[in-house]
């Protein structure tokens, strides 16, 4: 396991001035990469460069160019030379309310007066005179540049809306999300303010005829480790089949949104095949997470040093868990490895809901065998340990597929734990489901993962919707196992 230096606590991020987490490498707002703000001194705190006070008499007006300034002191109580400051340094007037000149100043700026609070120090050459930033240190003659004072790596978005034309991008490239100016390297952070961007994972949506997704990255992690994959075919006899599978990269392994994209790819594809041969669609559930599983598996045989850039994270397989329905031919089928989930929500509110999978982990092995009331097993710090998942260094395979025939219309909520972390019994789901679900699918898995972020946010969020319609058929309960 690598180590890591562990960063000071910051009372704001400098991206969206929201209080990070305490030892949080990123902001869970704006991703602003944390690891990158430099620590302040115990016993240099921050100074401010200001022009000198005005004198009890205004002395006489110096020559033109001839602005006199006061000598640096050579040192300061904590040992470290002052700095060295120049005309030009400080835009202002001076004492006597007169715009500062000088051979260093040709241009004058007029209309300040001498209450206006002290303007950011300009570091650099012409090409960074628009761009605001702030020296948090004191050091040697010579000005910043020789002294080693340094910029925080993101000046203020606020004030990057101004930098100099000289900056902005070339046309085509991506442009910065946050000072509007720089262009975005390859490694996905900007050239000119160093903040990290949006990926494309951060926040995904589909919507089908019969089925809508939505994938959010929550507010705590720093990338999306989730994945979905919603389709639809159609079976040998014309009648369509809906298909919505749901991922959850493990985040203890090596590249879990690599193995969640790779699972959910490779389960939909198996499907689509398989279906419109006339597969039994609880067969062709089972052989698709098959599928995904070898899918997995083939992400920890890459050569060693393929992922050179992945050397910070844990080098065990890729791992993830994987849930799925499908609606075809009138049957409910859902398929799962781990703890992401499927609940029932009758479109009937008043008839009972239900969940139609049982976790892979500790606190459901713990129930099951009796040893403990799902209350307490849930309550345990152990509880979301999972006992089942794809990968290569999972135990034996067991895919999990069950098969349903709901006798009333209802809303089919395919989800991972980062939603129902915040609605976890069938009642509370069905309580946080919109009530125009069936009508509005991507509006209300869109409300649904802003319940899980108003929530918190502590993980990465997924669901898949898919209306399920039918004539009623008479009393009964809302699903029966085929």
């Amino acid at each position: 396991m690598s180590q890591s230096h562990q960063q000071p606590a910051l009372p704001k991020c400098p991206g969206c001035e929201e209080p990070p987490a305490a030892g949080d490498l990123f902001c869970g707002v704006c991703g602003y990469d944390l690891s990158a703000v430099p620590a302040r001194p115990d016993d240099r705190p921050t100074m401010a460069i200001t022009v000198p006070p005005a004198a009890p008499a205004a002395p006489a007006a110096p020559a033109a160019g001839a602005v006199r300034w006061p000598a640096a002191e050579e040192a300061d109580s904590s040992d470290v030379p002052a700095p060295v400051v120049r005309p030009a340094d400080v835009p202002g007037t001076d004492s006597g309310g007169r715009p500062l000149t000088g051979p260093d100043t040709p241009d004058a700026v007029p209309g300040r007066g001498a209450a206006s609070p002290p303007e950011p120090v300009r570091a650099g050459g012409p090409e960074a005179a628009a761009v605001q930033v702030r020296h948090d240190d004191r050091a040697g003659p010579g000005g910043a540049e020789a002294s080693g004072d340094f910029a925080l790596a993101a000046p203020d978005p606020r004030a990057a809306e101004h930098a100099a034309a000289s900056a902005a991008p070339a046309p085509g490239a991506q442009v910065c999300v946050a000072c509007r100016s720089g262009r975005v390297d390859a490694d996905g952070y900007c050239e000119n303010c160093g903040h990290a961007q949006p990926r494309e994972r951060d926040h995904m949506e589909q919507e089908l005829d019969a089925v809508a997704a939505v994938s959010d990255r929550g507010l705590r992690h720093h990338r999306n480790e989730d994945s979905f994959a919603v389709s639809s075919t159609a079976l040998p006899d014309g009648s369509p089949a809906v298909v919505a599978i749901v991922c959850d990269g493990v985040s203890s392994a090596s590249r879990p949104d690599e193995a969640s994209a790779a699972a959910a790819s490779a389960a939909n594809e198996a499907l689509l095949e398989s279906l419109p041969r006339g597969t039994h669609p609880q067969t062709a559930m089972h052989e698709a997470i098959v599928a995904a599983s070898e899918a997995v598996n083939a992400l920890a045989q890459e050569p060693a040093g393929a992922r050179e850039h992945d050397t910070h994270r844990h080098q065990n397989a890729p791992a993830c868990t994987l849930v799925g329905a499908i609606m075809a031919g009138g049957l409910l089928i859902v398929g799962w490895v781990g703890d992401s989930r499927v609940y029932w929500v009758p479109e009937d509110r008043t008839r009972p809901t239900a969940r139609l999978t049982e976790d892979d982990s500790w606190a459901a092995q713990m129930v099951a065998a009796g040893l403990m009331n799902e209350a307490e097993a849930y309550a345990d710090e152990r509880a979301h340990a999972i006992t089942g998942w794809l990968g290569a260094d999972a135990y034996e395979l067991e895919p999990h597929t069950a098969a349903f025939k709901p006798d009333r219309p209802g809303l089919v909520v395919v989800c991972t734990d980062g939603l129902w972390n915040y609605a976890e019994s069938a009642e509370e789901m069905a309580a946080a489901v919109p009530a125009d679900a069936q009508r509005q699918p991507l509006h209300a898995a869109q409300a649904l993962v802003g319940h899980a972020l108003d929530g918190g946010g502590h993980d990465n969020v997924t669901v898949a919707l898919l209306p399920f319609a039918v004539r009623p058929q008479g009393a009964g309960s809302a699903c029966d196992t085929v």
